[in-house]
């Protein structure tokens, strides 16, 4: 689970400028790899979880990281990224230290290795993981593995993929487990996605047929599979927030320039009034991403996780595509252009899907009605 201390000022203010400092060095166009390579080499992959306590990232340094890499990636460098430090490495961090997930734990936090994180299955629809297909059979000292998993970030570039699958036959929360699969091994088979926007993530899909893995790649013990990911899944969605944040704001200042420097009738845009009343819509939005982070964020990486992430989730991934839309109808025909926010809004549709979609968050969200309105339904 995250780990919600915040430090000084001051101590953060210096590991934002250790994250822009690894980074100065690599080009605006780098792909997952490259970025997660620089932030191990120089230590902030290490600094970025607590020396002691629980396996998650410290949220203010997420938010930091997040914010950073935002400001000089394209969408995929920084999807790549954020699957790794805020679900794939914490349930690596969090396995019992068997030889290979100490190895790959490691290798990855030096920046030696990327993760894929593999949950979206093949085998089932959406967010309904209970159907997942992907089967994992045990004995006394092997696991084998067959199945595949659809639109993981990474497949293409991961040296492992830490693997949710089915044991049990069961439709039952103790039927899970993870399974740390080296890229490599025999059987593995990644394709990339086809049409896919998210250049630099390495997007696509794997196929597992008959992997035989020694059952010390086992990820913590069988049953536990869906548990270890209910923690970790708040985390993805506080990682989210963050990130839909840094966008919001990144996106907003760069269409306030655009319309202060724009003029009709020999008079900037930003002088209308309509124009003026669509754009502080979007601030309304921007505080409310605020205020849900603010509210939820700590929350969502305590023991109130599974309600809290699936509030801010569900709220800020409408807010992100409500601005989204304003500002690309604001700024016309120009948004469209390379840098524009049309090109962006679609690929930043994920919010509404990747860690749950939207609609599965409303549907957990409503068996809390009568709690978060204070009354008896």
């Amino acid at each position: 689970m995250a780990e919600p201390a915040t430090p000084p000022d001051g101590e953060l203010g210096a590991f934002r400028s250790a994250v822009l400092e690894a980074l100065s060095a690599t080009p605006a166009g780098a792909d997952g790899r490259t970025v997660w390579r620089a932030l191990g080499q120089a230590g902030l992959l290490a600094e970025l979880f607590p020396p002691l306590g629980g396996p998650g990232p410290r949220l203010d340094r997420l938010d930091a990281l997040l914010t950073a890499l935002d400001e000089l990636y394209p969408v995929g460098a920084v999807l790549s990224v954020c699957v790794q430090v805020a679900t794939a490495l914490p349930i690596l961090r969090e396995a019992p230290g068997t030889k290979p997930a100490r190895r790959a734990c490691e290798a990855a936090t030096r920046g030696e290795a990327v993760l894929a994180l593999g949950v979206t299955d093949m085998g089932a629809a959406g967010s309904d993981l209970m159907a997942l297909g992907t089967e994992a059979r045990l004995t006394d000292d092997r696991v084998r593995l067959d199945g595949g998993k659809s639109w993981i970030t990474n497949a293409c570039s991961a040296d492992y993929a830490v693997v949710l699958a089915r044991h049990r036959p069961q439709r039952h929360f103790t039927s899970f487990l993870w399974v740390l699969v080296p890229t490599g091994a025999r059987g593995v088979h990644a394709e990339p996605a086809s049409g896919s926007p998210f250049a630099g993530s390495g997007v696509g899909h794997l196929r597992f047929d008959g992997v035989s893995l020694d059952r010390d790649h086992l990820l913590g013990s069988p049953g536990r599979g869906l548990p270890t990911f209910a923690r970790h899944v708040g985390t993805e969605r506080i990682a989210g927030a963050f990130w839909a944040r840094a966008i919001c704001r990144r996106v907003l200042a760069d269409t306030l320039r655009w319309l202060a420097g724009r003029t009709v009738d020999s008079r900037p845009l930003w002088d209308n009034d309509a124009v003026r009343a669509r754009f502080a819509r979007c601030l309304v939005e921007l505080r409310r991403i605020d205020a849900m982070c603010a509210q939820h964020a700590t929350a969502a990486a305590g023991p109130d996780t599974l309600l809290s992430s699936m509030l801010l989730k569900a709220a800020t991934a409408e807010s992100l595509e409500l601005v989204l839309a304003e500002c690309v109808q604001l700024r016309g025909a120009e948004a469209f252009g390379a840098d524009g926010p049309a090109m962006l809004r679609a690929e930043v549709a994920m919010f509404g899907i990747a860690g749950g979609a939207t609609g599965a968050m409303l549907a957990g969200i409503a068996e809390h009605a009568a709690e978060l309105v204070g009354a008896a339904p």
